[in-house]
C-alpha cells in the first residue's frame, strides 16, 4: 500500500476507534466496565450520565476527524485526551482496564499513529509523489 492511500484510509480507522468506543461502549453501555471506570475517578452519583457524555464526546471526535476540519488542531486535541485519560486509568482504575496497564502502551501505540498520520505522513506522502 502506498503512503498517499495509507494517509487516506487512517483517518476512517482512528475514527472508527472513536465511533465504537463512543458510540458502543459510553452510549450504549454495551461495555460495562466503561461506566465503572468513570465511577471509581469521578463518583457513582452521575457515572451513568457522566459516561454517556464522554461518549457523545467521542462521537463528537469521530465526526470531527471526518469532517478534515483543521486537522493538527484535531490531532492535538485526540493526543491530549488519549493521554490524559490513560494516565488517570493507570494510576486510579488499571483493574478495571482492558488488559490492565499494558492499555498505557495500546494507548501510546494509539498516539503515534494519530500523530504519524498528521504530522508525518502528509510529507511521506508528498515526497513519495514527487519522486
Amino acid at each position: 500500500m502506498n503512503l498517499k492511500r495509507l494517509h487516506v484510509i487512517l483517518p476512517y480507522l482512528i475514527a472508527a476507534v472513536w465511533l465504537i468506543n463512543g458510540l458502543f461502549c459510553k452510549v450504549m453501555h454495551l461495555v460495562p466496565r466503561h461506566q465503572l471506570i468513570v465511577a471509581r475517578i469521578l463518583g457513582d452519583e452521575y457515572a451513568g450520565l457522566l459516561t454517556t457524555a464522554i461518549g457523545l464526546s467521542e462521537i463528537g471526535i469521530a465526526i470531527w476527524i471526518l469532517s478534515g476540519f483543521k486537522s493538527r488542531t484535531c490531532a492535538f486535541i485526540q493526543i491530549v485526551l488519549i493521554a490524559a485519560m490513560n494516565i488517570i486509568e493507570f494510576f486510579l482504575a488499571p483493574d478495571l482496564l482492558l488488559f490492565g496497564k499494558i492499555n498505557a502502551l495500546i494507548a501510546a501505540v494509539f498516539i503515534l499513529i494519530v500523530y504519524w498520520n498528521e504530522f508525518i505522513l502528509p510529507r511521506k506522502a508528498i515526497i513519495h509523489i514527487r519522486s
